[in-house]
């Protein structure tokens, strides 16, 4: 009766090369970022929905440019930002009109700019850890499949190597091989299903800011919000 060969991913770990060791490495440290930059941008959406509700909240009540200025002073957030970088420009456009280049640009012109770098600025801070939770759902599971491939290999000549080639010899290392396949699934499929959602996350946020923005534009034109 054949002796029963020990079997699992302790063992696999134990029985793998320096090369299956440094892909399993690479694996766990692609887990533990792609995990900080979720958690990361969970909490920062969550701080980020809380802000923009007391924000807008204050903004509905504000009917005039000071009440705007002031709102804007006291609101480190996006749409403070956004709000402050268009009372900037239309204080510049005021002081400046008629002046040098100023001229071949109307003050409504210069606000407008204004608020779209604003926006775009915004827009570029949702991208934070996008590109990362986008490598890894991508290269993981190559990384994962390159460990199984390279585990069967180095199965397989320690079996010839040994002489033994009943299934039972066989079955067990390579079926240990298939673990690096799963990891990389594992930690793949997170990034990826949380990229999408940030994605879709991010151009919602997008699309508020730009709604607020033509609200702002319209405060600061006209000195009073539309209806």
């Amino acid at each position: 009766m054949p002796t029963a060969q020990p079997m699992g991913f302790s063992h696999f770990l134990s029985q793998t090369d320096a090369l299956g060791l440094v892909l399993f490495v690479i694996l766990i440290a692609m887990s533990v970022a792609s995990w900080t930059v979720i958690v990361t941008k969970i909490r920062q959406a969550m701080g980020r929905k809380k802000e923009t509700a007391a924000f807008v909240q204050e903004f509905q009540a504000i009917s005039s440019l000071d009440g705007l200025k002031t709102l804007a002073s006291q609101h480190a957030d996006a749409h403070g930002r956004i709000a402050q970088a268009a009372i900037s420009a239309a204080t510049y456009a005021s002081v400046k009109t008629g002046t040098g280049l100023i001229d071949a640009e109307s003050p409504s012109e210069l606000v407008s700019r204004a608020l779209q770098q604003a926006i775009d600025e915004e827009a570029a801070r949702q991208e934070y850890g996008q590109t990362l939770l986008a490598s890894v759902a991508s290269s993981a599971p190559f990384v994962g499949l390159f460990g199984t491939v390279w585990g069967i290999y180095h199965a397989l000549v320690s079996i010839g190597m040994s002489g033994q080639s009943s299934l039972d010899q066989v079955a067990g290392p390579v079926g240990e091989a298939l673990i690096m396949t799963a990891l990389g699934l594992a930690v793949a499929i997170p990034a990826a299903l949380a990229y999408n959602a940030f994605q879709r996350q991010a151009r919602l946020y997008s699309a508020q800011l730009e709604r607020f923005a033509h609200d702002l534009f319209v405060l600061i034109a006209t000195g009073s919000k539309p209806r």
